[in-house]
C-alpha cells in the first residue's frame, strides 16, 4: 500500500513526494511525526494501517500537517483484496483534495483506478521489487528475477514485473555485478520493457529502463528522450533522475548530471544506491573531496556498501591516494570478488608501484576467464595500472566490441587519463559519438 500511494502521488507535479526506501526506514520508529517531517524536508506525513484477512483488505488513512500535529483527514476503507489498485488510487485522490493541488487532466488519468490485479502476482512483484532488487547482488537479483517470473506467470498483462526483469537484467550486465554479458543483458531487458509499454505506455518506469538500454547501446539520443520522458510522467521518481544523472555525466554535461543526483537524493535520502551513485558522479566531475565525504558517508550508514568501499577506490586513484585507494579497494574486493573489483583493484596496486601484486591479480582474472563471463574493462584497468598502454587498448576494443557499460564513461572517467594523450582514445569516442 505504502509503494501504491507513493507511485500514484509522486505523479502529480505540484508535490513532492519522498521515495519507499526512505520513508519506510521510520516504520515503528518511536519519533514525533515532527521531528520525521524535518529530516525528510516534507510539510504533510501520511500514517496509516492496513490490515489483512484472507480476500478481504481494510485501509485506515491519515494525513497529519507535521509542523503543528493537526489531522488534514483521515478515513477508513474496506475492500476485496482484488480492488487493491483501485482502493490505493482512491485514497490517493482522496489527499489530493485535501491539500488543494491543482491536478492537470494527464494526472488525473493517471490517478483513475486501475484494473483488478491477480494477488500472487502483485505479492510475487513486491516480494522481487523490496526483498531483493534493493540490494543489488548478483544472488539478489536472480531471486528477484525468480519472483518477477512467478508474477508474470500469473498473470501475463501486469506491467510491474515485466520492468522488474528489466532492471535486474540492466544490472546484472554492468561492471558492478558483472554476470552476464552486457549486450545479452541489455536485449533481455529491451524486450521486459517492450512488454511493459505495450500494457502501459506512460508507465515512468519502463521509459527509465528503456533509457538505462538506449543509454549503454549509445543511443544518446534516444536514451535521453526516454528518460526525460520518465520523469515527465513521474517527477518523483528518484531511479529515473539518478540514471539521467549518470547520462548527463558520461557526456560530460557534469552540472546538470550533480543536478540529476542532488534531486535523486532529495527524493530518497536514505537509499545508498543513489547516494553511492551521487558520490560516482562527483568523481567524473572531478569534484574528489565532495566524491570521498559522499562515500565515506554510505560507508558509515553501511561497512559492507561493496559498491560505495568499490567507487571509493578509485576516486582516491583518480586523486593521487593510492594507499588509501588500495586499502579502499581491498575491501570491495573483500565484500564481493567480482572481476569488476578485481580489475580496479589490480589497477591501484600497478598505480602504486606494487607491479607483482597487480600481476598477481591480472593472471587471477585470465584463471577466472576460463570459468566464467570477465569483463573486458577489468583487464584494461589493470594494464592502465600496470602501463602498458596497447594491452590496455586491446582490451577497451574489446568492450567496444561487447557494448560494455564502462565505455559509456570513456569521455570522462579519471582512471582512463594515463590513456588521453593517445590518439586511440579519440577513435574509440568517435566511434562511439562521444
Amino acid at each position: 500500500m505504502i509503494d501504491a500511494l507513493i507511485g500514484d502521488l509522486a505523479k502529480i507535479r505540484g508535490l513532492q513526494v519522498i521515495s519507499r526506501t526512505s520513508s519506510m526506514r521510520y516504520k515503528g520508529a518511536n519519533k514525533p511525526l515532527r521531528e520525521i517531517a524535518s529530516e525528510l524536508r516534507v510539510d504533510a506525513v501520511i500514517e496509516g494501517a492496513v490490515l489483512r484477512s484472507g480476500g478481504r483488505v481494510q485501509v485506515r488513512a491519515q494525513l497529519i500537517h507535521a509542523p503543528t500535529d493537526r489531522h488534514l483527514w483521515s478515513e477508513t476503507y474496506e475492500r476485496d483484496l482484488r480492488d487493491v489498485l483501485a482502493l490505493q488510487s482512491e485514497i490517493a485522490q482522496a489527499v489530493v483534495r485535501e491539500i488543494q493541488i491543482k491536478i492537470m487532466p494527464a494526472e488525473r488519468a493517471r490517478l483513475t483506478p486501475n484494473r483488478p490485479v491477480n494477488r500472487k502476482a502483485f505479492d510475487d512483484y513486491l516480494q522481487g521489487r523490496y526483498l531483493y532488487w534493493n540490494r543489488r547482488t548478483d544472488e539478489n537479483l536472480h531471486k528477484a528475477i525468480s519472483f518477477f517470473q512467478s508474477a508474470i506467470a500469473e498473470d501475463r498483462n501486469y506491467a510491474p514485473p515485466y520492468v522488474g526483469l528489466a532492471d535486474c537484467y540492466n544490472a546484472l550486465g554492468t561492471e558492478l555485478i558483472g554476470a552476464l554479458p552486457p549486450l545479452d543483458a541489455r536485449r533481455q531487458a529491451e524486450e521486459a520493457t517492450s512488454k511493459a509499454l505495450e500494457i502501459d505506455n506512460e508507465m515512468a518506469e519502463a521509459h527509465s529502463a528503456l533509457g538505462f538500454v538506449k543509454h549503454y547501446n549509445w543511443d544518446w539520443t534516444a536514451a535521453e528522450r526516454e528518460f526525460r520522458l520518465a520523469i515527465e510522467l513521474n517527477p518523483n521518481y528518484a531511479y529515473a533522475h539518478e540514471c539521467y544523472a549518470s547520462f548527463l555525466v558520461s557526456k560530460g554535461r557534469t552540472e546538470e548530471a550533480i543536478g540529476e543526483a542532488n534531486r535523486a537524493q532529495e527524493l530518497d535520502p536514505f537509499s545508498l544506491a543513489i547516494s553511492v551513485k551521487r558520490g560516482f558522479v562527483l568523481e567524473n566531475a572531478r569534484r574528489y573531496d565532495e566524491a570521498i565525504e559522499q562515500l565515506r558517508r554510505v560507508i558509515a550508514m553501511d561497512q559492507n556498501s561493496y559498491q560505495a568501499h568499490w567507487f571509493l577506490g578509485h576516486t582516491y586513484a583518480a586523486d593521487g591516494r593510492f594507499d588509501e585507494a588500495i586499502s579502499a579497494s581491498e575491501k570491495a574486493a573483500a565484500l564481493s570478488r567480482t572481476p569488476g573489483a578485481l580489475g580496479f583493484l589490480g589497477m591501484c596496486y600497478g598505480l602504486a608501484g606494487r607491479k607483482a601484486e597487480a600481476n598477481k591479480i591480472l593472471n587471477e582474472l585470465l584463471e577466472l576467464k576460463r570459468r566464467r563471463y570477465v569483463t573486458p574493462p577489468a583487464l584494461a584497468n589493470v594494464y592502465i595500472g600496470l602501463g602498458d598502454k596497447d594491452q590496455a587498448f586491446f582490451w577497451l576494443e574489446k568492450a567496444y566490441q561487447e557494448r560494455c557499460n564502462y565505455l559509456a564513461y570513456l569521455k570522462v572517467f579519471p582512471a582512463d587519463d594515463p590513456l588521453r594523450s593517445d590518439p586511440r582514445i579519440d577513435d574509440l569516442l568517435q566511434r562511439m559519438g562521444l
